[in-house]
Parts: structure tokens; C-alpha cells; sequence
């Protein structure tokens, strides 16, 4: 198969030649993608050698046709890998912004895509970079997860570069999927979810989506297609084929129901409310006398409606839910 190797910005970026070369010995072809910070780290000649074909660093080559290489590469490759993935590529990749060849071809291409980011502790943690991860998740990007040590600017923490035999092996779970649920479309719900009370207070519960996202890890791991429709949890959810973000009762019964016909197996394990305020305030609700009345409604119970949706029809997937 011909995996595009993005490497960015980073002292990582040495790493990737071992990627480049771990991804050989499975058997692939590797074509290398630097940004031009990326070369001021490693020397384009390095990955030459190794993956014995051009390495491309310029969006604008001259030659003919070469105003259009992103779009004839994006359409062959069967994996794009980024690798160190910076804080600026992936606001790059986040936000639709095409301004070199890497980040040209995140966005024409069709194959799945799998990012390791590396960068400092604190970066890694701030909100930006959180919400960029966050976005591309819900596309359907894959990551492999930073590992813990000492960094490069020498500080102690979560952010450099995952070893070149996991990014391998990630790369290898997604081209050759193994294990009984290999060809199976699966969704899982996880978390809680918010009804909104007024624009600043929602009824809420203690879920930290744990439980889903074990299973749907889990079920990724065995080779399932996973989607995963999350409410607002409070951890990171794992890498899955489709990340649904939701907030509310009512926009998980749309997006499982939207869903659910094209799955094999649906797990609801999402902690969803079974109320929620019948008329939500506009604005702010100013504190008054000493007690507050708060008329709630049922919400739509998903699981129910699945179930009837599958007696009316005699079809539909194997319905799998929770109660405590």
C-alpha cells in the first residue's frame, strides 16, 4: 500500500525516518511529505534515501503540472501519517487552512488519516490545541497519543513524539483490521448528557463516559468500524472511525437515529437525562425568593425508539442498552 508520511515542525521529526522505515518493512510504499520547518530539522536527502522516491517540501515546484501533485497523490495514497504533527498543523488541519503541500493534502485527500502530535507539555494542554484535536476527531482522524518523559525545551511531561514501532502499528490496525468484529459497523454512546436550564445553568449528571469509551476502544481494537457519539465527558475518548460530539438528550436521539440503520450493533451506554426543562430561560435567571420551581419533560428515549423502529421493520441492529 502507499502511505504519505507528513512530517512537520519538531525534534520529532527525526523519529519519523524509523516510521518511514517501520512502514517498509510491512511492506509499503512510503512517500514523504516535509514542511518547510520540518527540514530544518532533518535533511529532505535523509528520507530520500530511504523511501527512494522524491520528497515533496514545495506546494508550487516548478515542472508540468506540478501545481496539481497534492491532487494526484491525495487520490493514490491508501494512508496519510503525520508525524511529528505540530501545534501549527494541526490548527492548520482543524481549520481548513491549505498553505503548504502537507496541509493541501489533508484536505483533497480521501484516505484515512492517523496524526501523532508532539509538542511541549503545556501546549499540548492548552485549550487551542484541545479544541483542534477535538475537531479533527470528529472527522474521523486517528491519533496516536504523545508519550511522557523528558522533552526536548527539558521539561518533564506529556508531549513528545510516540515511539516509531506504535505509530506502525497504528497505521497497521487501520490498513489490516484483525479481530471478530473485523467488516462490523458499530455505535456506541458515551457520557452524560446537559439539559439547558438558562444560558449559564444545565441539569446535568456525574458520567464520565468511561464505560463508552471503554467499549468502543475496545470494539475498535477487535477491528470494528466504530462510531462513537459522546456527550460532554470528561476524559479523552479513544481514536475511533467517527467522533460524534453532542450536548443534550435531544441532539443524541438525532445523531444515533440519523445513525443506527447503516450499524450492525448499537451499544447505548450514554448516561442520558431523563428530563429535561420544559421551557428553558433566555436569559439568565436572577436569583429570587427562597425556592424555584422547575417544571421538566420527559426527554426522547432512545433506546425505546430504536427497538420500535426494529419491530416495524423486521430489521435493524443488534440493540444493546443500560440502566442502573
Amino acid at each position: 500500500m502507499l502511505i504519505a508520511l507528513g512530517v512537520s515542525g519538531g525534534i520529532g521529526a527525526y523519529k519519523a525516518v524509523e516510521v518511514a522505515r517501520g512502514l517498509q518493512k510491512h511492506g509499503h510504499e512510503v512517500v514523504a511529505v516535509m514542511t518547510e520547518n520540518a527540514t530544518r530539522f532533518v535533511g529532505p536527502m535523509t528520507f530520500e534515501a530511504i523511501t527512494r522516491r522524491r520528497v515533496i517540501t514545495d506546494q508550487f515546484a516548478p515542472g508540468t503540472n506540478a501545481d496539481i501533485e497534492h491532487i494526484a497523490l491525495a487520490s493514490t495514497i491508501d494512508l496519510l501519517i503525520i508525524a511529528p504533527a505540530s501545534a501549527n498543523i494541526l490548527g492548520k488541519l482543524a481549520n481548513g487552512i491549505a498553505d503548504d503541500f502537507l496541509s493541501t493534502l489533508y484536505l483533497a485527500t480521501r484516505a484515512p488519516v492517523l496524526v501523532a502530535p508532539a509538542m511541549n507539555t503545556q501546549m499540548f494542554a492548552n485549550e487551542a490545541v484541545r479544541a483542534n484535536l477535538d475537531r479533527l476527531a470528529a472527522r474521523g482522524v486517528r491519533f496516536v497519543e504523545p508519550g511522557e518523559g523528558y522533552l526536548a525545551c527539558g521539561w518533564i511531561g506529556k508531549g513528545r513524539l510516540a515511539e516509531p514501532d506504535e505509530i506502525v502499528a497504528a497505521a497497521e490496525e487501520i490498513l489490516r483490521p484483525r479481530g471478530p468484529l473485523r467488516g462490523q459497523r458499530v455505535l456506541v454512546t458515551a457520557g452524560p448528557t446537559y439539559e439547558d436550564f438558562d444560558p449559564v445553568r444545565y441539569l446535568g449528571n456525574r458520567s464520565s463516559g468511561r464505560m463508552g469509551f471503554a467499549i468502543a476502544g475496545e470494539a475498535a481494537r477487535r477491528g470494528a468500524e466504530v462510531t462513537l457519539i459522546a456527550g460532554p465527558a470528561s476524559i479523552d475518548p479513544p481514536p475511533v472511525h467517527e467522533l460524534v460530539r453532542v450536548r443534550s438528550a435531544d441532539e443524541m436521539h438525532r445523531a444515533v437515529l440519523d445513525r443506527a440503520d447503516r450499524m450492525q450493533v448499537v451499544v447505548m451506554a450514554a448516561a442520558v437525562a431523563d428530563y429535561t426543562p420544559a421551557e428553558p430561560a433566555i436569559r439568565k435567571v436572577p436569583k429570587g425568593g427562597e425556592t424555584l420551581t422547575v417544571v421538566l419533560k420527559r426527554t426522547p428515549d432512545i433506546l425505546a425508539d430504536l427497538g420500535r423502529r426494529r419491530m416495524s421493520s423486521g430489521i435493524g441492529p443488534i440493540l444493546v442498552g443500560f440502566a442502573a
